[in-house]
């Protein structure tokens, strides 16, 4: 070590000092003593590893107690900012999981601030003056679209098919065909989920061709229910059969068992109807003879996370009866939330305007793409001497294991790193982790050695232009900067 760097270390301020320092005091006030305390001694360790490496000019380094507190600012801005926090989608797929896929209608947050922020009426009937049944605040909303005799929220679709498991077919079988023993994200595996659920799986048919022939073996004294299941992230093509709904419900009658079907990803409306591709909807599981239907709340719906059960009234009793279903209820603010997304609904003519779920699936290429011409120069100019951008047209899908087979014309943009100082997978790795880094995360994707931004789901454009003045485009950018 040096003398200049000793003599520096030497002089470095004490922790009580920059405590007394009058630029300190705000920031006890905004994160109080403690937290303070914490950030001046790792700037502290940050500076003095700094000064160590030989990383600073000693000659014409800044003012040394101005570089800690900035720090120590830093510090505390990113150590007080929630670990969940909202980002904007880029990455062309619009029901995103790992993105908290559907986004609320600007009624639904509403509906939650109204009652997060006081008491409600959660299980209380204010007509009678005694407890209440949450259901009630749901049910008949759900009733109204679907046509479905009861239904019932759990807090999502994989809670809602296993209450149904446990409560119609436990400590019995289930037969299911082998085409539809799916696996979605998160290892959720239904042959799991029956085991988890008390019930045995009764594997029929094979993995492309199933017969209703295949069912009617399976069926025995002690098999509980036929179910199907929504292959909702995959397709299989060629040398396929399958059983019609129709067919199994009456193989069902005959035996007298009831048919469940997990739509996994539901929607309430015929999406053939704003131009998409077809996708079943409760209310044609339930005309085709299912007496349980299970969906998603959170995705194709537009809604929170929740698990729809709807059916034949009796069968809908007995869930509600399970020891379980307390377990998986729902919260009132998911309950608000959802409730005011079917409110949505029952104005059709509006739903594509108000519902951003089915607003961002709708956008028209043209649009995407002239947003696309108004934001290459703002990208352009942020991004200069670091990378070229180039707007293009590009593909979407809708995502959370809807359509899986189906895409949506897009545009968006190409950004192609051109720094020729380091190596051109560290200068896409500097690029993407500057966009995460914002204040509001940018994320896209990574495709041939660029980063594409899909801009299906950028609403607010003027946020968007207004942060990338922020940008840090350093190579040596920490990539766990964030918390």
């Amino acid at each position: 070590m040096t003398s200049s760097q000793s003599n520096r270390l030497a002089h470095l301020p004490s922790v009580d000092r920059i405590l007394r320092t009058e630029r300190t005091y705000d920031l006890i006030e905004a994160y109080g003593r403690t937290e303070v305390t914490k950030a001046i001694r790792n700037a502290l360790e940050e500076h003095r590893h700094t000064i160590r490496s030989g990383a600073i000019n000693l000659e014409a380094a800044p003012d040394t107690l101005d570089v800690i507190l900035r720090n120590v600012t830093t510090i505390l801005s990113i150590h007080a900012r929630p670990s969940l926090h909202p980002v904007i989608n880029l990455t062309g797929t619009v029901l995103h999981t790992n993105l908290g896929r559907a986004f609320l209608p600007e009624e639904a947050i509403k509906a939650v601030i109204d009652v997060a922020s006081s008491a409600s009426n959660l299980e209380y009937s204010t007509a009678e003056g005694q407890r209440g049944d949450r259901d009630t605040h749901l049910e008949g909303q759900i009733c109204q679209l679907t046509g479905a005799e009861a239904a019932t929220v759990v807090n999502n679709n994989a809670a809602a098919v296993m209450l149904v498991l446990n409560t119609l077919a436990l400590g019995r079988e289930v037969p299911v065909s082998r085409g539809e023993l799916v696996e979605i994200g998160g290892a959720f595996r239904i042959p799991d989920i029956m085991a988890r659920s008390g019930c045995t799986l009764i594997e029929v048919g094979t993995t492309n061709r199933t017969h209703l022939a295949d069912f009617e073996r399976a069926i025995g004294p002690d098999t509980a229910m036929l179910m199907k299941v929504h292959t909702s992230n995959y397709v299989i093509e060629g040398f396929t059969s399958k059983v019609p709904e129709s067919d199994l419900a009456n193989l069902c009658q005959t035996h007298a068992i009831p048919l469940v079907n997990d739509l996994g990803s539901g929607t309430l409306v015929n999406l053939e109807d704003y131009d998409l591709p077809h996708e079943q909807t409760p209310m044609d599981a339930l005309k085709n003879g299912a007496d349980i239907v299970t969906f998603s709340g959170d995705k194709l719906l537009g809604g929170p996370q929740a698990g729809l059960i709807v059916g034949r009234k009796s069968l809908i009793a007995q869930i509600k009866a399970n020891p379980m279903k307390r377990a998986l209820r729902c919260d009132k603010m998911t309950i608000a939330a959802l409730a005011a997304v079917l409110r949505l609904y029952a104005n059709p003519d509006r739903l594509q305007e108000s519902l951003p779920v089915l607003r961002a699936l709708t956008r028209q290429p043209d649009d995407i793409q002239a947003q696309a011409q108004r934001l290459i120069s703002h990208l352009t100019n942020a991004l200069q001497g670091f990378a070229e951008v180039t707007a293009i047209e590009c593909e979407s899908q809708i995502g959370s294991g809807a359509l899986p087979s189906k895409t949506l014309a897009s545009a968006g943009l190409r950004i192609r790193p051109t720094r020729s100082d380091i190596g051109a997978g560290t200068a896409l790795q500097n690029l993407a982790t500057a966009f995460r880094n914002l204040d509001k995360p940018v994320i896209g994707r990574i495709n041939d050695g660029t980063l594409i931004l899909d801009l299906r789901c950028l609403d607010d454009e003027m946020s968007f232009i207004e942060q990338l003045a922020q940008l840090n485009l350093s190579p040596d950018l920490n990539p766990d900067l964030r918390p």
